[in-house]
C-alpha cells in the first residue's frame, strides 16, 4: 500500500502519530488541522496490515454531533487517501454509522455520552474481529471526567495474543476554552507522565490553512483577545478573571423535575442560531437542552424545534430586532415574543445572572463553551477590565440573556395567545 498512496501531513504532528502513549492529547487553535491530522492518522494505521486486530471508537458528548464533524472527517480522509479506489478498500456506512476497511477488519463506530442509555452501549461494546483498542475523543473538552473514566475502563486486557503491535490508547482533540476545565487538572497541572503525550498546535503551522481564515484569526486579536488566546494562540482560556459569569455548574437535569420550562432564542444564520430551554428553581436558572446551528432557514430550525419536542404553550423570548422571523415563529404555533432592548439592558441582564446560580446540561456542550470563555473587554491602553462583553462567539449567551425577561422583569413566563395575533 505505501508504494501506491502518497499523504500529505502537517510535520507539527509527526512525533504525535508516532506516540504510544496511553493518552494522547492534541490540544491547540481553532484551525490548526488536530482533527484533519488524526482522522488521517487513524486511517492509515486501520489499514496497515501491522495493525490487525485494532478497532477505533470515536466519542463526542452527543453522537449526532459526532455524524456531523468526526465521521465526515474520516470520510474525507478515506477519499483523500485512497482516491476512486476508495470503495475497495473501506466500507462506510452513513446509515449505521460505522467505516470498516475490507484490508484488514479494522471497524470504526461512533457513540455519545449524553444519557445513561448511551453510556451503557459503549460498556456493551464488542467486535466480531480483534478489540477495541483506540478512542478519540472529539472536542473532549465537552466530556465531564466521569466520562472519560467510563471509557478509560473500557480499553483493558492482553494484546499479544492478538497482535503484539497492538496497544491501547486515547486520543483528545480540543481548543483549551477554560483554565479551570478538568483535563488541565488531570493532565497538564501535574509532573511528566510517561503515559501522557502533549501535542499543542497553533493554525499558523497548518500548511493547509488559507490565507483568509489567517486574517479573520488575526482581525479577533482586538475584537476579542480573551478568544483569540484560546482559538488563535491554542492558549489555555482565562480561569474566573474577567469571566462574566463564573457562577455556572455543570450537570445532568432533567425536563421532568420542573413544572414550567420556557425558550430564548438569538436569530442567526452565518452566526449560530441559538435556542435554549430553560426553567427556575429557588431562584437559579436552569438551561436544560439547546439548539445550536448555522446556516439554516427559519423554516429548518422549527423543524428542528418540532423534532426536540418544544413546547407550543410556553413563551420564546427572542432577539426583537427580528420581527419577521418572529412573525414565522408566530404562525408556526409558537409563542415568540420580542425582548425589548433599551439603553443598559444587556448589563441589566449580566448582572441578574451573576446574582444566582446557573445550571447547565451537560448536553448543551455550546452554552458550556461559550459561558467558559465568554468575557469582559480590557481597556486598550491599561489593561484593566471595563464593563464592555467582549463580543463574539456569544449567540448561547445572547440568548441566555433572553431567557430571564420574564424573571428580571416579574413578567408570566406564559402569555396569551390572543396578544399574539394567532
Amino acid at each position: 500500500m505505501a508504494n501506491e498512496i502518497s499523504v500529505s501531513f502537517n510535520p507539527t504532528f509527526r512525533e504525535a502519530n508516532a506516540s504510544r502513549a496511553r493518552y494522547r492529547i492534541l490540544m491547540g487553535s481553532a484551525g490548526s488541522g488536530k482533527s484533519y491530522n488524526t482522522a488521517q492518522d487513524y486511517i492509515l494505521k486501520l489499514s496497515d496490515r501491522r495493525f490487525c486486530g485494532a478497532n477505533l471508537m470515536v466519542v463526542r458528548k452527543t453522537e449526532a454531533s459526532a455524524r456531523t464533524s468526526a465521521f465526515a472527517e474520516l470520510c474525507g480522509a478515506v477519499k483523500r487517501i485512497f482516491g476512486a479506489r476508495f470503495g475497495e478498500i473501506w466500507r462506510i456506512s452513513e446509515d449505521r454509522l460505522f467505516l470498516e476497511c475490507a484490508a484488514t477488519g479494522g471497524r470504526i463506530i461512533f457513540r455519545g455520552v449524553c444519557s445513561d442509555a448511551q453510556r451503557e452501549r459503549i460498556k456493551s461494546v464488542s467486535f466480531s474481529s480483534g478489540k477495541l483498542t483506540w478512542i478519540w475523543i472529539e472536542e473532549a473538552t465537552e466530556l465531564s471526567e466521569a466520562d472519560f473514566d467510563m471509557l478509560d475502563d473500557r480499553l483493558r486486557g492482553a494484546l499479544g495474543g492478538i497482535n503484539p503491535n497492538l496497544y491501547y490508547q486515547i486520543t483528545m482533540t480540543f481548543n483549551p476554552v477554560s483554565a479551570r476545565h478538568w483535563i488541565k487538572r488531570r493532565f497538564f497541572d501535574v509532573p511528566d507522565d510517561p503515559d501522557v503525550f502533549i501535542s499543542k498546535s497553533v493554525y499558523t503551522e497548518n500548511r493547509f490553512i488559507d490565507p483568509d481564515y489567517a486574517r479573520r484569526m488575526e482581525r479577533r486579536r482586538e475584537s476579542d483577545p480573551d478568544g483569540y488566546r484560546v482559538y488563535a494562540l491554542g492558549e489555555w482560556g482565562v480561569g474566573s478573571e474577567g469571566l462574566i459569569l463564573p457562577n455556572y455548574e455543570v450537570g445532568t437535569f432533567s425536563r421532568e423535575d420542573f413544572s414550567e420550562v420556557w425558550y430564548a432564542q438569538d436569530f442567526g444564520f452565518n452566526h449560530a442560531d441559538c435556542i435554549l430551554e430553560t426553567a427556575q428553581r429557588d431562584g437559579d436558572l436552569y438551561v436544560l437542552r439547546e439548539i445550536y446551528v448555522h446556516g439554516r432557514d427559519t423554516s429548518e430550525i422549527i423543524s428542528l424545534a418540532e423534532g426536540e419536542g418544544f413546547s407550543k404553550n410556553a413563551v420564546m423570548y427572542c432577539d426583537s430586532a427580528e420581527p419577521d422571523r418572529i412573525k414565522t415563529w408566530r404562525r408556526a404555533g409558537y409563542r415568540a415574543v420580542g425582548v425589548k432592548k433599551e439603553p443598559g439592558s444587556v448589563n441589566a441582564q449580566i448582572d441578574f445572572l451573576r446574582r444566582r446560580r446557573i445550571y447547565i446540561d451537560s448536553r448543551c456542550v455550546n452554552t458550556v463553551g461559550e459561558i467558559s470563555q465568554w468575557c469582559w473587554m480590557r481597556d486598550g491602553e491599561s489593561g484593566e477590565l471595563t464593563d464592555t462583553p467582549a463580543f463574539g462567539c456569544d449567540d448561547a449567551m445572547a440568548a441566555l440573556r433572553y431567557s430571564v425577561e420574564g424573571m428580571r422583569r416579574g413578567r408570566a413566563r406564559t402569555v396569551d395567545a390572543r396578544s399574539l395575533g394567532l
